[in-house]
This record gives structure tokens, C-alpha cells and sequence, in this order.
């Protein structure tokens, strides 16, 4: 996490600690310890980089046209790796679950760089008096070791991690997170241009996506504290620039049509209404969030619209809405097609328009024959127009930026003729078939593109042929609405030819059970809502099965509040979650409350007596969701 320093000390913000999470740092401001060390010598450099594997985990294109994040791992021996793939999965799989990651998943590359370690472990854990260990990237709690730091913030040798980062082909600093994983399972992590998490802890697969949003949207904390258990006062300053915080009522954010005006009065996606909440920004008054609690203020929610929107075009920028197209370097005569190949997000498709001399010509269309415009004789300029139409996104100005919209421009001169083109019909770029894709998911399929027009594209579920109107470079499975008992199987066809893909596709969403104390009692059949009675704490531990491999994340809510990732319990990850009337406090943070959901010490704390219902549903590693089952609990005094 980043301390307030940031905001007065912008040198310190990408070695700021994402440990302040689940940590209350001792150290002033501004002298909150490094994410990173570096002590390495050019020998350890050639020794590291001799030793690495890099494994590709997600392959989605190009390493140069995508978002890539890689992730390193540090204290695992030859024989731990598979660990250490298990906990990739794990933090990959949860970022996944949230959105917009869930949508733009196509969009990222992922790669784990696999360094055999000669000791298992990292230094400092868990105390400072704890063995050093000898491992690849010098990971260490405790601010690499310092008694004057903290024990949750785990550095890494910045210079390491870069030589190792930078063996994966393709990626910079510009267009790549490298995310850092411990073999540990004390809680801990930083954040920066290097984010650390331990790989083993309940809680660390949710740093990712919290770290990301640091990272990659500039997202500020909304936590109201800065030091863990100690309320942070009130704020000073002026208008925030952070786009998620305000000093402005919800009448002026309407008036002045600022912050986010456009989504006040909406449900929540991370839970309660979008609207003026007090506190962020480690101040608790004076200073107002859009929402109750998000994954800026309480790790487990998701990001709400005002962030999410916010993601969205952050992620969007860290690549080119369009891919290719015809070359545009000179004028081309009105004998051929143009094309554009575009993105193609998991959860939508993208938005083709074209002009002609700023007229309207087409639309869904990714080729456009120019033959059948019957252009009349002389120079014309014709645009094609790729526009991201996600509802993530209400601003016009974030619609309209680089991020979701790109244009293509040609100089189309009648008097020319366009030599032919050889294009055998063939594949050049599709949703991976290496892997089943989800019930919901906008499967693709580019072809090559010959002067003459384009290649169609014929789809088939199950055998049976589906209409695809507009671009058929696109299929939305969700709009099939295949049937959820069973899988299918998915076919591309490049029509008149026999080039075929064929995907799995898994309709099957993992299932949820959950396992509960014993109560005083329990109303109701098996089978159906049951309702457990308690007059004090107990416990609830989820579990998932899938009948296809895959890390499945599994979640929770509490009488309707935002979906919460369940990870056990904050200090044991095998342990149940702890429900009691006014939650458990660990290390300054408030869990487990049952009704209101609490996440400080000075939250309200009142015992919420009565019935309660609490929903549960899983997300598996294709992105089905799963229909949420509840049970009801009564709590009574005793």
C-alpha cells in the first residue's frame, strides 16, 4: 500500500507499502521501508538469469500488443515448484473473478518465471531472529530484515526482479505488473513497480488485485486509518485528485457534474449504494468515498463502478483496440476490401463503424468491400471507426480516449487498381482451445484477409449451426444461452474450406457446499433454505468441486451485501470463517461481523440479533458463475 507520503513525496510512491492492508507500519511518514533492496553484483545477475524458467501461463497474443503480468516466485525449492504453480493458479484465478479483469482476461498475458531455490523459505520470517535463507531474489519480511520496519512488509532485490522480468520476450517496464510471491505463509506484501505477496497466506491472493489497481489505475487506498487500529483524524487538504474521493455533496457532484455523478443512487457492486461515505484516504472524516466498503477499502469486495470504470480504461490503455489493418501508408483504389482486426474482451464485443467522407457506410462489420459503394470518381477518405461499448464505462471522455476507441483512416483514389493479394483461407488468431472457455464467454476467430473480400465465418454448437449476424469474427455464448447441465463443443469454420477450431465449452459451473457449528438447532428439510439458530459465534467453511481442473474462487454475502471471497479465515487458511454478533478484531482489522459488515475497531459494533441469510456461489477457472444458494441463521441472546 502506499502511506500518505505519497501525496507529498512523490518519490516515495513506488516503494510505498502494500503491507498497510493488514499491517499498522511504525514508521513515520515518508520513512515507510523500501519494497524493494538491491545488493546484487552482475555475477548473481548471470547466475539468476542461467537459472530461471520462464513458463507461459495465459497466452492471449503477442507479448509487444498485450498487458503482461508476471509473476516471479522466491524460496521455492526444485522439489516445492509445484507449489508454487499452485499458488499462481490460485492469485490468477481470484483476479479473474473480478471484474473488469473477468472481461478483459483476453487482453492479458501471463507468466510465471520459475527460479529453483537452495533453501526453502524466505529471510525474516517470522521474526527478525528467524534463519536467513538463502533464495534467488532476497525476499525478506520485515523491510528486508530491518527491526526499524515492519513485519508484514516483504521486499524483494529490485535488481533481480528486473533481470528476471526482463528474460520473459516482449515485455517492458511499460507494458508488464511483475508481482513477486513468497514461499511463506505469513501474511505480508508491498506494492509498487514490484508487488510482493506471500504465496501460502489466507489472505494474499487478494493483494493482487488491490495492488493492481494501486499499480496499474493509479486507484488510491480508502482505507480511513493509517496506522492499523488507530482512527485517522480528519482530512486537510483540498480536492482530492483521486477520482474516488471527494469533499463535494452529492447535490454538487450533480451540479457540477463531477467525480462520480453518474453513478450515484446505483446498488453497489461491492455492496450498499453508490454515494458520499465518509472516509479515505487514511483520514476518517472529512473525506468521502463512493461506496460503503470496495477492494480499495476492504480486500474481498470488488471494485465498485466508480473503480471499475476507472480499471477498465487502465487496462484498455496498456494496448491497441486494433490489432491490424489494411495498410494505409498510401492511397488504395476502390477495387478491394479494407479490414480491421480488433480485440477481442471475453465479455463483449467490440464496435466496428465505417465512414465514407464522414458518411455512415457500415457497421458490425470488421471488412468493408468497396466495390459495392460505387464511389464516385476521384479521392475519397474512408474511417473505420473500433469503439469499446462496455457499460464499465458512462464517461464520454473515458469513451472517447485512446483507451476505447481507435480509428483507421485510408485515402481511397478511384484511378488506382489494387494488385491481388495471395490469403489462403486460414486461421490467424482465435480464443485459445487449449483450455475449456466459459458458458458466457465472446469466443473469436480471425482469418486472413484477401483483396477480394472477406472469408466468412461459419459457427456450429453442438453440430448444429448458429446464426451470427453483424461481425462474425465473434461468438457470444451467453446470447446461445447453452444448456448449464452438460458441456458442448463449439466449431469455427472458415466457410467453403475445411479450416476448423473447436473449443470445449464448460456450461458447468462448480459447486458449493457449506459446513457449519453445531447450532442449537436447525428448522427446515435438507434439500431446502435452512434455517440455523446460534446465541453466539460459529463457524462456516465453503468448499467447491468441479469436475473440470481449475482453482475455483468461491464467495460469500450477508443479507444482500457485496459478494466477499471466501478464504477460510485471516490466520489460517484451512480454518472456517468466524461469525459473531460484533466480529473478531485481528491486528487492528474487524472480521467475521454478523449483519452489518464491520472492518474497524470504531465501526459500529452493535450485535445484530434476528435472521440473517447468507448466500454463497462459486466462479471457476472459465468464468462460470454460479446461481447463488443461501441458508438463514437466527442469532439470539443468550
Amino acid at each position: 500500500m502506499r502511506p500518505p507520503s505519497r501525496f507529498a513525496l512523490a518519490a516515495t510512491a513506488a516503494t510505498a507499502l502494500l503491507a498497510a492492508c493488514f499491517t499498522a507500519p511504525t514508521a513515520a511518514a515518508g520513512q515507510a521501508p523500501s519494497a524493494t533492496t538491491d545488493r546484487t553484483s552482475l555475477t548473481d545477475l548471470t547466475d539468476l538469469t542461467d537459472s530461471a524458467t520462464v513458463v507461459p501461463i495465459q497466452t492471449t497474443g503477442p507479448a509487444d500488443k498485450r498487458f503482461n503480468l508476471v509473476v516471479l516466485g522466491d524460496g521455492y525449492t526444485a522439489a516445492e515448484l509445484p507449489k508454487f504453480r499452485a499458488d499462481v493458479e490460485k492469485h490468477i484465478n481470484v483476479l479473474w473473478s473480478a471484474e473488469p479483469f473477468a472481461s478483459y482476461r483476453s487482453y492479458v498475458n501471463v507468466w510465471a518465471v520459475e527460479i529453483p531455490s537452495p533453501e526453502s523459505g524466505v529471510d525474516c520470517d517470522p521474526s527478525l531472529t528467524a534463519p536467513r535463507r538463502d533464495t534467488p531474489l532476497d525476499m525478506a519480511f520485515w523491510g528486508g530484515c530491518d527491526a526499524g520496519s515492519v513485519q508484514r512488509a516483504l521486499t524483494v532485490d529490485s535488481a533481480k526482479a528486473a533481470a528476471v522480468a526482463d528474460l520473459v520476450p516482449g515485455t517492458t517496464g511499460a507494458n508488464r505488473q511483475t508481482v513477486a510471491l513468497a514461499n511463506s505463509t505469513t501474511y505480508g506484501g508491498t506494492g509498487g513497480t514490484y508487488a510482493t505477496a506471500s504465496g501460502g497466506n489466507a489472505l494474499s491472493a487478494l493483494i493482487t488485485p488491490h495492488e493492481i489497481g494501486h499499480s496499474l489505475g493509479k486507484l488510491q487506498d480508502e482505507y480511513d486509518y493509517y496506522g492499523r487500529g488507530v482512527p485517522g483524524g480528519t482530512y486537510t487538504g483540498g480536492e482530492p485528485s483521486s477520482r474516488h474521493h471527494t469533499l463535494l455533496t452529492e447535490e454538487q457532484m450533480r451540479t457540477q457534474r463531477a467525480k462520480w455523478w453518474r453513478w450515484l443512487g446505483e446498488e453497489s457492486l461491492s455492496g450498499g449504494t453508490i454515494g458520499r461515505h465518509e472516509g479515505g484516504m487514511y483520514a476518517t472524516k472529512g473525506v468521502w468515498r463512493p461506496s460503503r466498503h470496495s477492494m480499495m477499502k476492504s480486500l474481498g469486495f470488488d471494485f465498485d463502478q466508480v473503480e471499475r470504470e476507472i480499471m477498465t480504461q487502465a487496462i484498455s490503455a496498456k494496448v491497441n483496440l486494433v490489432q491490424d489493418h489494411t495498410p494505409n501508408a498510401a492511397p488504395v483504389g476502390d477495387d478491394r476490401a479494407l479490414w480491421v482486426d480488433v480485440l477481442h474482451p471475453v465479455g463483449g464485443e467490440l464496435a466496428t463503424s465505417w465512414t465514407v467522407d464522414g458518411r455512415a457506410v457500415a457497421s458490425s462489420v470488421r471488412t468493408l468491400d468497396l466495390r459495392r459503394l460505387r464511389l464516385s470518381p476521384g479521392r475519397h477518405t474512408v474511417t473505420a471507426t473500433v469503439t469499446d461499448p462496455t457499460p464499465f464505462v458512462r464517461d464520454p471522455a473515458v469513451r472517447g480516449s485512446a483507451a476505447l476507441t481507435r480509428t483507421v483512416t485510408w485515402t481511397v483514389d478511384t484511378a488506382l487498381s489494387t494488385p491481388p493479394v495471395a490469403a489462403p483461407p486460414a486461421f490467424t488468431g482465435h480464443t485459445s482451445t487449449d483450455a475449456p472457455v466459459g458458458a458466457e464467454s465472446v469466443v473469436y476467430a480471425d482469418t486472413t484477409h484477401p483483396t477480394g473480400g472477406p472469408y466468412r465465418v461459419r459457427w456450429a454448437l453442438d453440430g448444429k449451426p448458429v446464426a451470427n449476424p453483424g461481425n462474425d469474427r465473434d461468438l457470444d455464448l451467453g446470447a446461445l444461452r447453452p444448456r448449464a447441465d452438460r458441456d458442448h463443443v463449439l466449431t469455427a469454420r472458415i466457410a467453403g474450406t475445411d479450416e476448423t477450431l473447436t473449443w470445449q465449452v464448460d456450461a458447468t459451473a462448480a459447486k458449493a457446499s457449506y459446513a457449519l457449528s453445531k447450532p442449537l438447532r436447525t428448522v427446515g428439510k435438507p434439500g431446502r433454505t435452512q434455517e440455523h439458530v446460534y446465541d453466539g459465534p460459529f463457524t462456516m467453511k465453503l468448499t467447491a468441486a468441479d469436475d473440470r481442473a481449475g482453482y475455483v474462487v468461491t464467495q460469500f454475502r450477508v443479507d444482500g451485501d457485496g459478494w466477499y471471497t471466501y478464504y477460510g479465515w485471516p490466520t489460517d487458511a484451512d480454518a472456517p470463517f468466524l461469525f459473531t454478533p460484533s466480529g473478531t478484531e485481528i491486528d487492528g482489522l474487524v472480521f467475521g461481523k454478523l449483519g452489518r459488515f464491520r472492518a474497524v475497531p470504531w465501526d459500529d459494533a452493535t450485535p445484530e440479533y434476528g435472521r440473517h441469510t447468507v448466500e454463497y456461489r462459486t466462479i471457476d477457472s472459465a468464468g462460470n458463475v454460479s446461481a447463488a444458494q443461501s441458508f438463514r441463521v437466527r442469532l439470539i441472546r443468550k
